[in-house]
């Protein structure tokens, strides 16, 4: 019966597993959209227009290309740091949601509460005058 229970309780564990993936992976189209869409343009208008996904270095190739774009249909070898730059960025931004929805799940998750341990037995001698105590409350 036992067995059971644990081959049932590892199919919950592989199926929420892969309905975090999924959600992980719809998660990361929205970051994606919300760094590139609404982030880096602002960005850039704070950096005097710069587009960070146009920021690259030609290694081999035309050095007079002026777009990213260009020099990869001239077919040249690229260094594209503005690429990792956004890419720094969307994980910034998933580290921080991430982080925010622990956050809020561990404050919703109530600690069981601890079971009140046992007082472990007195020692031999306050046993002994404890004892001793009452006998002399007794004669009195």
């Amino acid at each position: 019966m036992f067995e059971e229970f644990k081959k049932f309780a590892m199919r919950g564990s592989v199926v929420d597993l892969a309905i975090g993936v999924i959600v992980g992976a719809s998660f990361t189209g929205i970051v994606n959209s919300l760094v590139k869409d609404i982030i880096n343009p602002v960005l850039g208008l704070v950096v005097g227009g710069i587009d960070f996904s146009n920021f690259f270095v030609v290694l081999k190739g035309d050095h007079a290309v002026a777009t990213l774009a260009a020099a990869e249909k001239a077919g040249d070898v690229t260094l594209n740091y503005g690429v990792f730059i956004n890419a720094v960025i969307n994980f910034l931004i998933v580290a921080f949601a991430l982080f925010l929805v622990v956050r809020q799940i561990n404050k919703l998750m109530v600690p069981k509460p601890a079971a009140p341990a046992a007082a472990p037995p007195p020692p031999e001698d306050v046993l002994l005058l404890r004892e001793i105590r009452d006998s002399l409350k007794a004669r009195s």
